[in-house]
């Protein structure tokens, strides 16, 4: 795992991504080689088609960002994975037409275009099959052996077992109770067996998750297998590293007091409230031609105000009124009071569906940024009715507090939205984790995978 953007990201993702650029790159300089009647020397270095070559290469490589080829390197069907670089290279041509319109000095010669991309749609798929194949065999995975049989390690090792391109490779695990057994991982030994099973099982990392500690935990074995150069680390960091979030389940108060990184560091939050506010005037000004249509539209599709107030709870639980492009009928919680939205919600109007789905109804909320109520990255502001409930079912759930509310987050690019009690916990993990890694990088990471969330219509209810 390479650590970038304040995220655990698998060293096997980031050698896919600059070995694939570098093979499509090669496939258009040799193209060029082919079919160009000049010199290929003068337009790749002197004329700049190198840059030419760059631009393509990025937008193939940001369409299959597109189509979760990244995030799920696993291929399993070879049909669909060359309709996804059909229509990537399909996307590509379009662009370079688009382009070629505009008389832009950018765009590739035709033929190079045309015999780099037929050498890209051969080659690409089939590199993927080698690279999730014997490159992934040949990398190899750390093995990772468990120190008890928590439900965080349990969550773990079922996460390691679906996601190979992490990684990870769980061995078994060494625990007292044998009776909670781990999704097709074996049960190797008992505590006091630990040296034995390290011998015998040679294991790159142990991760220690265990039930209750007090009188239990081997240290003097730890200590000793520690010292001889095992890597040895507490459930909680595999768990931020293999899902992105906090695990609450696990999570002990000491560990919140005492830890030097929980928390946001005050040079990043005022960092965030600067370039969160220019980037929010920057916003209202670029957005202000859009605001104006939906506007007109929301007033003149049903009944009611255009804008929709609601009271939301902030910074350290301060109450500010947020502001959205109405979307629902005007008497929708008449008879019911503060609900959550649900899927296919009745309430909805048929404009609303869509303004949801865009994200458009959001857009108001770069006045609250403006303001000073809310960041452009945050967790979501919640309803004060729904706080003393969910702060009583879910622990740690007032510390989401700690930082300016969000239109965006860490939890809006990773999880679904959802209504019920589960989700909360989840969404309250991924927002532990965001206030923990508070960087301007990390808000740069979800700011860039927001667009690719808004675009493809993802998490919108």
């Amino acid at each position: 795992m390479i650590r970038l953007f304040r995220v655990s990201i698998p060293s096997s993702v980031v050698a896919l991504v600059l070995s694939e650029s570098a093979l499509i790159i090669t496939c258009y300089v040799v193209a060029a080689y082919l079919t160009l009647d000049i010199s290929a020397d003068i337009f790749l270095i002197d004329d700049g088609g190198l840059w030419h070559v760059g631009l393509v290469t990025a937008v193939i490589v940001l369409g299959l960002y597109f189509h979760d080829l990244y995030d799920n390197t696993r291929i399993r069907s070879r049909i669909l994975l060359m309709q996804q670089y059909c229509l990537v290279l399909g996307v590509a041509f379009l662009l370079q037409a688009l382009l070629s319109y505009g008389k832009w000095d950018i765009i590739l010669p035709k033929w190079m275009m045309v015999y780099g991309s037929l050498m890209v749609l051969v080659l690409a798929p089939a590199w993927r099959l080698v690279f999730t194949g014997a490159v992934w065999k040949a990398l190899g995975a750390q093995k990772i052996l468990f120190l008890g049989s928590s439900s965080a390690v349990q969550q773990v090792a079922r996460r390691l077992k679906d996601r190979p391109e992490l990684g990870l490779a769980p061995i078994g695990f060494v625990a007292n109770e044998d009776s909670v057994g781990l999704l097709n991982v074996p049960h190797l030994g008992s505590l006091t067996d630990l040296e034995q099973v390290v011998a015998a099982q040679h294991p790159d990392r142990i991760v220690v998750g265990l039930l209750e500690r007090r009188g239990v935990l081997p240290v003097e074995q730890l200590l000793h297998l520690r010292f001889a150069g095992v890597h040895i680390e507490d459930v909680a960091v595999t768990y931020e590293s293999v899902f992105g979030r906090v695990s609450t389940k696990d999570l002990r108060p000491s560990q919140l007091i005492f830890s030097e990184e929980m928390g946001p560091q005050p040079r990043h939050v005022m960092a965030q409230s600067v370039y969160s506010w220019v980037l929010g005037v920057i916003g209202v000004i670029l957005s202000s031609p859009i605001m104006l249509i939906v506007a007109i539209l929301v007033k003149l599709s049903s009944p009611g105000p255009v804008f929709y107030r609601q009271k939301r709870v902030g910074l350290r639980g301060a109450p500010f009124v947020l502001y959205k492009f109405r979307s629902m009928r005007q008497d929708a919680e008449a008879a019911t009071g503060a609900v959550w939205a649900t899927k296919d919600d009745p309430r909805i109007t048929p404009l609303g569906r869509w303004l949801r789905k865009l994200r458009l109804d959001e857009l108001p909320q770069l006045l609250n940024v403006i303001r000073g109520e809310m960041s452009l990255v945050g967790p979501r502001p919640e309803r004060p009715e729904f706080i003393g409930i969910l702060a009583e079912k879910i622990p740690y759930y007032q510390q989401r507090h700690s930082v300016k509310p969000g239109i965006t987050g860490w939890a809006q690019i990773n999880h679904k939205y959802g209504d019920t009690l589960e989700d909360s916990i989840i969404k309250l993990e991924f927002d532990l984790y965001y206030i923990k890694n508070l960087a301007p990088s990390l808000d740069a990471y979800i700011v860039f995978h927001t667009i690719k969330t808004v675009l493809l219509g993802r998490g919108a209810q």
